[in-house]
């Protein structure tokens, strides 16, 4: 899915909603239990329940890869079922030397090889172009760099000052150097929202994957008010407070309720930027 299909898909939807998949075996409904696979069964009706409100789903692989074999067998029978109508991103965070960063793009990237294809993977910049530029070889795929995280150990380092400019500014100017708005996003975390003016005038044209809203206790107003671009520009992540919204029979029900109040709120902010 190029930026044209995406932003296309934002207009249909009246929503920029990404939902995030980290389902836990302990937190899933118990009712669930009884089928041979209850994480795969559990994102199927929840994606069932609500892929006419979002336009993307992100599976963190941790979630999956924790549980050996049968885990990865669930993230390719999840990738199975998502709709051909939205964005998939394969939440990673990967990035090595080349050699084995062409090995991580091939896991996500090729079906024929791994029975998946996503449109999109995380990737971690901090070992530089190299390890970057494997993933940008395939073509009609994305890299969505980490920039500015949302959790607290971000300032550690992504904040830290030198020549001049935080760390997370100088990956998003050199990285656009490696590719265009048309294959390169970045993760800003919505806890960060006071960064999203100075994120726009550095990169006011690529996509923004915004995880945070949601439990996390970030701002979606916030988020718009700088953040928003004249084809929308982003994708906001809800995880937890959309998947764990019941864990009764309603599950899938409650999560809809969820995802429709966040959709609603996005359409009454596109209608206000005039973007549809």
């Amino acid at each position: 899915m190029n930026k044209e299909q995406l932003f296309e898909q934002i207009q249909q939807k009246k929503s920029f909603l990404c939902i995030g998949l980290d389902p836990v075996l302990g937190k899933l409904p118990k009712h669930l239990l009884k089928y041979n696979d209850p994480i795969l069964e559990f994102n199927k009706q929840l994606i069932d329940a609500t892929h006419d409100l979002c336009v993307a789903y992100k599976p963190n692989t941790a979630f999956y890869e924790s549980r050996g074999v049968k885990g990865w067998e669930t993230l390719v029978n999840t990738w199975t079922h998502f709709p051909k109508d939205v964005f998939t991103i394969a939440d990673a965070k990967r990035g090595d030397i080349g050699n084995t960063s062409a090995m991580y793009a091939e896991a996500f990237f090729n079906e024929e090889s791994s029975a998946m294809s996503f449109d999109s993977v995380t990737v971690a910049p901090y070992m530089g172009k190299d390890s970057v530029s494997p993933f940008l070889n395939h073509p009609n795929k994305w890299v969505i760099l980490l920039a500015l995280t949302s959790n607290a150990g971000s300032q550690d380092f992504q904040a830290k000052q030198s020549d001049n400019q935080k760390l997370y500014e100088q990956v998003i100017t050199t990285s656009q150097h490696w590719a265009t708005s048309d294959q390169l996003m970045y993760v800003v975390g919505a806890t960060k929202a006071e960064e999203f003016q100075n994120i726009r005038q550095l990169a006011p044209d690529h996509f923004l994957l915004v995880p945070g809203v949601g439990a996390q206790g970030g701002s979606l107003s916030a988020v718009c008010q700088y953040g928003l671009n004249s084809q929308c520009g982003l994708l906001v992540n809800a995880a937890r407070s959309i998947i764990y919204a019941s864990n009764g029979l309603d599950f899938a029900e409650k999560a809809r309720e969820e995802a429709l109040l966040l959709q609603q709120e996005m359409e009454q902010i596109l209608k206000a930027a005039d973007l549809i």
